[in-house]
């Protein structure tokens, strides 16, 4: 529940769509997954990975990050044939911007 009243304070202060309040969607996201309630942190993955691209852009880091959660999400979710190509998708952007050898980039790799 706190999570959850910290989420719903930001969205009233920050706005829905401040890269801190979809931090925290995210966040929300990624404790619903640990619990094993995939199917509510689904649509705040999808939430957060839509404002990321429209507000900061599909190569800003917070952007990648959701992209590779909402892989691992439909990885657990038995649907690695939907994972796989969020998983590349991550991988080539930050192979691009990050470089080869950057530990988001090797995260990317490994998750591959």
């Amino acid at each position: 529940p706190l999570l959850r009243q910290a989420l719903e304070a930001q969205e009233r202060t920050l706005g829905k769509e401040h890269p801190h309040t979809l931090v925290s969607v995210n966040n929300l996201g990624r404790l619903l997954q640990a619990m094993g309630k995939l199917s509510e942190a689904e649509p705040l993955y999808r939430r957060a990975l839509d404002a990321q691209l429209r507000t900061l852009g599909e190569e800003h880091p917070y952007t990648l990050t959701s992209v590779n959660n909402l892989a691992k999400l439909q990885k657990d979710m038995g649907k690695r044939s939907q994972a796989e190509p969020l998983y590349r998708r991550a991988l080539e952007v930050r192979e691009r911007t990050l470089g080869k050898d950057h530990p988001d980039t090797l995260t990317s790799v490994s998750n591959l």
